[in-house]
Protein backbone atom coordinates (compact mmCIF):
# COMPACT_ATOMS: atom_id res chain seq x y z
CA UNK A 1 0.00 0.00 0.00
CA UNK A 2 0.96 3.60 -0.51
CA UNK A 3 1.29 5.87 2.50
CA UNK A 4 -1.96 7.68 3.27
CA UNK A 5 -3.95 5.56 0.83
CA UNK A 6 -7.37 4.04 1.38
CA UNK A 7 -7.49 0.63 -0.29
CA UNK A 8 -10.57 -1.56 -0.78
CA UNK A 9 -10.45 -5.36 -0.64
CA UNK A 10 -13.52 -6.67 -2.47
CA UNK A 11 -14.74 -10.20 -3.03
CA UNK A 12 -17.43 -12.77 -2.26
CA UNK A 13 -17.82 -14.44 1.12
CA UNK A 14 -15.13 -17.05 1.73
CA UNK A 15 -12.64 -15.53 -0.70
CA UNK A 16 -9.99 -14.86 1.95
CA UNK A 17 -10.55 -11.17 2.60
CA UNK A 18 -10.71 -11.40 6.39
CA UNK A 19 -7.80 -13.86 6.51
CA UNK A 20 -5.70 -11.40 4.54
CA UNK A 21 -6.42 -8.64 7.05
CA UNK A 22 -5.64 -10.91 10.00
CA UNK A 23 -2.28 -11.81 8.48
CA UNK A 24 -1.34 -8.14 8.24
CA UNK A 25 -1.18 -7.73 12.03
CA UNK A 26 -0.29 -11.38 12.78
CA UNK A 27 -3.62 -12.52 14.15
CA UNK A 28 -2.95 -15.27 11.60
CA UNK A 29 0.44 -16.38 10.28
CA UNK A 30 1.51 -16.68 6.67
CA UNK A 31 3.07 -19.88 5.27
CA UNK A 32 5.25 -18.05 2.79
CA UNK A 33 6.07 -14.55 1.62
CA UNK A 34 6.77 -11.41 3.61
CA UNK A 35 4.73 -8.48 4.94
CA UNK A 36 6.43 -5.14 5.54
CA UNK A 37 5.39 -2.12 7.62
CA UNK A 38 7.36 1.01 6.76
CA UNK A 39 10.18 -1.12 5.40
CA UNK A 40 10.34 -3.55 8.36
CA UNK A 41 9.23 -7.19 8.03
CA UNK A 42 6.33 -7.59 10.46
CA UNK A 43 7.66 -10.82 11.98
CA UNK A 44 10.50 -8.70 13.34
CA UNK A 45 8.08 -6.46 15.26
CA UNK A 46 6.72 -7.40 18.69
CA UNK A 47 3.14 -8.66 18.19
CA UNK A 48 1.55 -6.25 20.69
CA UNK A 49 3.45 -3.31 19.20
CA UNK A 50 2.47 -4.43 15.69
CA UNK A 51 -1.22 -4.53 16.65
CA UNK A 52 -0.94 -1.05 18.12
CA UNK A 53 0.61 0.25 14.91
CA UNK A 54 -1.73 -1.75 12.65
CA UNK A 55 -5.11 -1.31 14.32
CA UNK A 56 -8.08 -3.45 13.38
CA UNK A 57 -11.83 -2.81 13.53
CA UNK A 58 -13.87 -6.02 13.32
CA UNK A 59 -17.33 -6.74 11.91
CA UNK A 60 -18.65 -7.01 15.47
CA UNK A 61 -17.18 -4.39 17.84
CA UNK A 62 -14.59 -6.04 20.09
CA UNK A 63 -15.25 -4.11 23.31
CA UNK A 64 -15.07 -5.15 26.95
CA UNK A 65 -18.20 -4.82 29.18
CA UNK A 66 -16.89 -1.60 30.73
CA UNK A 67 -17.55 2.10 30.26
CA UNK A 68 -16.66 3.78 27.01
CA UNK A 69 -13.82 5.64 28.76
CA UNK A 70 -12.35 2.42 30.17
CA UNK A 71 -12.37 0.85 26.72
CA UNK A 72 -10.57 3.86 25.25
CA UNK A 73 -7.85 3.64 27.90
CA UNK A 74 -6.98 -0.03 27.31
CA UNK A 75 -4.54 0.45 24.43
CA UNK A 76 -2.71 3.50 25.83
CA UNK A 77 -2.53 1.69 29.19
CA UNK A 78 -0.20 -0.91 27.69
CA UNK A 79 2.22 1.96 27.00
CA UNK A 80 1.80 3.43 30.51
CA UNK A 81 -0.21 6.32 29.05
CA UNK A 82 -3.55 7.64 30.26
CA UNK A 83 -5.33 10.12 27.98
CA UNK A 84 -7.12 12.79 30.00
CA UNK A 85 -10.80 13.72 29.80
CA UNK A 86 -10.24 16.20 26.99
CA UNK A 87 -8.29 13.72 24.87
CA UNK A 88 -10.87 10.95 25.40
CA UNK A 89 -13.67 13.33 24.43
CA UNK A 90 -11.71 14.39 21.34
CA UNK A 91 -11.31 10.75 20.29
CA UNK A 92 -15.04 10.18 20.62
CA UNK A 93 -15.88 13.38 18.77
CA UNK A 94 -13.62 12.29 15.88
CA UNK A 95 -15.99 9.33 15.43
CA UNK A 96 -19.17 11.39 15.72
CA UNK A 97 -19.99 10.76 19.41
CA UNK A 98 -20.04 13.44 22.12
CA UNK A 99 -17.98 13.31 25.28
CA UNK A 100 -21.19 12.57 27.16
CA UNK A 101 -20.77 8.94 26.10
CA UNK A 102 -17.57 8.47 28.13
CA UNK A 103 -19.26 7.25 31.28
CA UNK A 104 -21.82 5.04 29.54
CA UNK A 105 -21.50 1.28 29.63
CA UNK A 106 -20.95 -0.16 26.18
CA UNK A 107 -23.81 -2.66 26.70
CA UNK A 108 -26.25 0.28 26.62
CA UNK A 109 -25.07 1.49 23.20
CA UNK A 110 -26.53 0.67 19.82
CA UNK A 111 -24.50 -1.47 17.41
CA UNK A 112 -23.61 1.64 15.39
CA UNK A 113 -22.50 3.50 18.53
CA UNK A 114 -20.39 0.53 19.63
CA UNK A 115 -18.74 0.44 16.21
CA UNK A 116 -17.83 4.12 16.61
CA UNK A 117 -16.36 3.43 20.05
CA UNK A 118 -14.37 0.51 18.62
CA UNK A 119 -12.96 2.84 15.99
CA UNK A 120 -12.10 5.47 18.62
CA UNK A 121 -10.41 2.71 20.66
CA UNK A 122 -8.16 1.86 17.72
CA UNK A 123 -7.43 5.54 17.01
CA UNK A 124 -6.38 5.99 20.66
CA UNK A 125 -3.30 3.91 19.77
CA UNK A 126 -2.33 6.37 17.01
CA UNK A 127 -1.87 3.58 14.45
CA UNK A 128 0.28 3.77 11.34
CA UNK A 129 -2.33 1.74 9.47
CA UNK A 130 -6.00 0.96 9.98
CA UNK A 131 -7.62 -2.35 9.01
CA UNK A 132 -11.41 -2.58 8.79
CA UNK A 133 -13.11 -5.95 8.31
CA UNK A 134 -16.60 -5.28 6.86
CA UNK A 135 -17.22 -2.63 9.55
CA UNK A 136 -20.80 -1.98 8.39
CA UNK A 137 -22.00 -5.58 7.97
CA UNK A 138 -24.01 -5.61 11.24
CA UNK A 139 -25.64 -2.21 10.70
CA UNK A 140 -28.96 -1.12 9.21
CA UNK A 141 -28.83 0.85 5.92
CA UNK A 142 -28.93 4.39 7.42
CA UNK A 143 -26.15 3.50 9.87
CA UNK A 144 -24.12 1.96 7.02
CA UNK A 145 -24.01 5.29 5.17
CA UNK A 146 -23.07 7.16 8.36
CA UNK A 147 -20.16 4.82 9.09
CA UNK A 148 -19.00 5.05 5.47
CA UNK A 149 -18.91 8.84 5.71
CA UNK A 150 -17.14 8.58 9.06
CA UNK A 151 -14.40 6.37 7.56
CA UNK A 152 -13.91 8.84 4.71
CA UNK A 153 -13.81 11.81 7.10
CA UNK A 154 -11.28 10.19 9.43
CA UNK A 155 -9.12 9.27 6.45
CA UNK A 156 -9.24 12.83 5.10
CA UNK A 157 -8.37 14.28 8.50
CA UNK A 158 -5.67 11.84 9.61
CA UNK A 159 -4.38 10.45 6.29
CA UNK A 160 -3.88 7.12 8.05
CA UNK A 161 -3.17 4.27 5.64
CA UNK A 162 -6.51 2.40 5.57
CA UNK A 163 -7.35 -1.03 4.20
CA UNK A 164 -10.99 -2.06 4.42
CA UNK A 165 -12.93 -5.12 3.33
CA UNK A 166 -16.36 -5.44 1.73
CA UNK A 167 -18.30 -7.93 -0.38
CA UNK A 168 -20.67 -5.21 -1.61
CA UNK A 169 -19.96 -3.74 -5.04
CA UNK A 170 -22.19 -0.69 -4.50
CA UNK A 171 -20.35 0.08 -1.28
CA UNK A 172 -16.99 -0.22 -3.03
CA UNK A 173 -18.24 2.11 -5.76
CA UNK A 174 -19.28 4.69 -3.16
CA UNK A 175 -15.68 4.76 -1.92
CA UNK A 176 -14.30 4.92 -5.49
CA UNK A 177 -10.74 3.92 -4.54
CA UNK A 178 -8.04 1.57 -5.72
CA UNK A 179 -9.48 -1.90 -5.22
CA UNK A 180 -8.11 -5.45 -5.05
CA UNK A 181 -10.63 -8.15 -5.96
CA UNK A 182 -10.18 -11.57 -4.30
CA UNK A 183 -11.96 -14.69 -5.55
CA UNK A 184 -11.18 -18.12 -4.03
CA UNK A 185 -8.07 -16.75 -2.34
CA UNK A 186 -6.61 -15.32 -5.53
CA UNK A 187 -6.22 -11.72 -6.67
CA UNK A 188 -8.18 -11.63 -9.93
CA UNK A 189 -7.87 -7.88 -10.56
CA UNK A 190 -6.76 -4.60 -9.07
CA UNK A 191 -7.25 -0.99 -10.04
CA UNK A 192 -9.84 1.74 -9.66
CA UNK A 193 -13.16 0.08 -8.88
CA UNK A 194 -15.09 1.94 -11.58
CA UNK A 195 -12.59 0.86 -14.24
CA UNK A 196 -12.80 -2.75 -13.05
CA UNK A 197 -16.61 -2.75 -13.18
CA UNK A 198 -16.81 -1.07 -16.57
CA UNK A 199 -14.13 -3.26 -18.17
CA UNK A 200 -13.85 -6.65 -16.39
CA UNK A 201 -10.46 -8.08 -17.33
CA UNK A 202 -11.31 -11.79 -16.94
CA UNK A 203 -14.15 -14.27 -16.51
CA UNK A 204 -13.70 -14.60 -12.73
CA UNK A 205 -14.12 -10.86 -12.32
CA UNK A 206 -17.12 -10.69 -14.63
CA UNK A 207 -18.78 -13.61 -12.82
CA UNK A 208 -18.32 -11.90 -9.46
CA UNK A 209 -19.70 -8.57 -10.68
CA UNK A 210 -22.68 -10.36 -12.23
CA UNK A 211 -23.40 -12.41 -9.09
CA UNK A 212 -26.03 -11.60 -6.49
CA UNK A 213 -23.41 -11.72 -3.71
CA UNK A 214 -21.81 -8.52 -4.89
CA UNK A 215 -25.07 -6.63 -4.55
CA UNK A 216 -26.04 -7.47 -0.98
CA UNK A 217 -26.63 -4.72 1.56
Amino acid sequence: MRGGEILTILGPSGSGKSSLLRCLNRLETIDRGEIFLNGVETRGIDAIELRRRVGMVFQTPALLPLTVRENLLIGPGFRKQSPDEKECARLLESTGLSGEFLERGVEALSVGERQRVALAQVLANRPDALLMDEPTSALDPPAVLKIEELIKTIHRNLRTMTLWVTHNIEQALRFDTRTIVLVDGEVVAQGNIRDLVERPANDALKTFFDSGNSHEH
